[in-house]
């Protein structure tokens, strides 16, 4: 209705201005009728005229607006009905079709014009917030990039970067501080998971990143239904930068896993880290590899909005074409011909940052925070805030979707289901985890017997063949004293009997020279 008046009000002008063109061509006329038929004066002509015309005014045109005099010319004049075909058009306009309304131009200065720097002095004393959040594999450079990007030490020894906080399991940490830049504030909140993609086994790592995310949508939505509102930080994510390895093997299955969790409920940009070590030819390729697999898993990363200005749709065009950025983060600064930059030293030359040439670093930070950034917010709080919002209150709605037209009781009731689905599913896990280790330890146990029994068998065959080598001794033994006996003339037996009988004599004789010499 609002948007109604105010057409019609503007209708209402410009007639008023159609009228304006008109009064000059049309006042020497009145003043002709008016001296045929009695002196009157021109002020009394022109207030019959504002009579006659204001009954010809729409019923819906504010009556409390300035009038100005408008004669209507006769049928039968030869001149072209232009005013016909503009009051035609004006009824057209009247009739709905609002967006073919012409801009008013004004005689003076009214003062709406001074709205954006209200509007900007408000912002600026409020001042601005922004949640980023990056997620990768450690040692990939993204604390060394946010500190190259907000040239400040978010990340420092008091702090140390995510790679430095690798834990046993993926955590979400935040760390939040104060940028002032020109007199603007910015509430900067960086969001990093220290743990993901480290472990052995990643699956679900991306659970932790996720309930994040929505616990900040909860958090939000709570805050604004209550009755009592008070102005509330905003912690929603308004960007995620997804880091992806420098290699030309493309994405791994964590990365497309990880994008098709979180695409619809955050704004992805996916980061090539690390662009040094590969060459120009490589990253292009690595680019090219990487949109063709965002399309064909049908990923949506953050899609740049149109824009009217050629200018403007150029830099989009070429910023789209750098999509996904290959960065190079450093904070070292080096002299080149006695200019300072940012850079990474290399003995083969310097990689700068600020290079467009080198990286597509400046890009990022400007996408980022000086041409996108407002619309990164708008598209978190109408895009994935509205769609989270439908989802959570769709469940006590009688209007929502098919399938979400339930009760509370209902809700939990599904909700217990689901939890004891997900029990059972962990119980069936642990039992066959516990099968598996209990088949492990059975084979272990077999293959310690089997190798028991082999050692068993290689000592009896030991055993057997050491008894085999003293029988076969003992028989050449044999052999040699039935040969000796035989070439002798004596047994062995006679031989020991021969041995007694002289030690006996021998003993006897000791025996007898001890008596004789007492």
């Amino acid at each position: 209705f609002n948007l109604f008046l105010q057409s019609k009000r503007e209708l209402f002008f410009k007639n008023d201005v159609s009228a304006n063109s008109t009064i000059s061509g049309t006042q020497s006329a009145v003043q002709s009728n008016s001296n045929s038929t009695s002196p009157v004066p021109h002020q009394n002509s022109v207030t019959s005229i504002k009579t006659n015309q204001s009954t010809n005014l729409p019923s819906t045109a504010p009556m409390n607006l300035p009038r100005v005099p408008v004669v209507v010319k006769p049928e039968s004049s030869a001149e072209p009905t232009e005013n016909k075909e503009k009051l035609l058009k004006t009824d057209q306009l009247g009739t709905g079709k609002v967006n073919d309304r012409k801009v008013k131009k004004l005689d003076g200065y009214v003062g709406f014009a001074n709205l954006p720097n209200q509007v900007y002095r408000k912002a600026v004393k409020k001042g601005f917030e922004f949640t980023l959040m990056v997620v990768g594999r450690s040692g990939l450079g993204k604390s060394t990039l946010i500190n190259t990007m907000f040239l400040a030490d978010i990340y420092g020894k008091e702090h140390p970067g995510p790679s430095l906080r690798v834990g046993k399991t993926v955590r979400v940490e935040t760390n939040r501080c104060m940028l002032k830049e020109k007199g603007v504030n910015l509430s900067l909140t960086v969001v990093d998971t220290p743990g993901f993609g480290d472990a052995v086994d990643n699956s679900d790592c991306w659970q932790p990143v996720l309930e994040y995310i929505e616990s900040r949508y909860e958090e939000y939505l709570n805050a604004e239904s209550r009755v009592n509102r008070k102005v509330q930080h905003d912690s929603r994510v308004h960007c995620c930068l997804y880091f992806l390895e420098s290699n030309s093997h493309g994405m791994t299955p964590l990365d497309v896993e990880f994008m098709q969790r979180l695409h619809d409920k955050v704004n992805i940009i996916p980061i090539i880290s690390k662009a040094d070590t590969m060459t120009p030819d490589e990253v292009t390729e690595y680019k090219k590899q990487i949109l063709k697999e965002i399309a064909q898993h049908k990923i949506k990363i953050y899609d740049f909005p149109d824009s009217d200005k050629d200018e403007d749709r150029e830099n989009l065009k070429k910023l789209k074409a750098r999509v996904p950025f290959a960065v190079v983060g450093s904070t070292e600064v080096h002299e080149v011909d006695g200019k300072k930059v940012r850079g990474r030293k290399y003995p083969w030359g310097l990689v700068e940052v600020e290079n467009l040439d080198h990286c597509d670093f400046v890009a990022l930070r400007n996408m980022l925070l000086r041409t996108h950034l407002q619309d990164l917010k708008e598209v978190t709080s109408n895009v994935h805030y509205e769609n989270f919002r439908f989802r959570k209150l769709a469940c006590f709605s009688a209007d929502g979707p098919k399938g979400m037209t339930k009760n509370p009781l209902a809700q939990m009731e599904d909700e217990k289901r689901d939890h004891d689905a997900k029990l059972k599913k962990m119980e069936t896990e642990m039992e066959q985890v516990f099968e598996m280790k209990v088949k492990e330890k059975k084979q272990k146990l077999k293959d310690s017997e089997i190798a028991l029994q082999q050692k068993n068998e290689q000592m009896l065959k030991r055993l057997e063949s050491e008894a085999s080598e003293l029988d076969e001794r003992r028989r050449q033994l044999e052999v040699e004293i039935r040969d000796w006996e035989s070439s002798s003339g004596v047994s062995l037996d006679e031989l020991r009997r021969r041995s007694l009988e002289r030690e006996t004599t021998d003993g006897k004789e000791k025996k007898i020279k001890k008596k004789g010499l007492f």
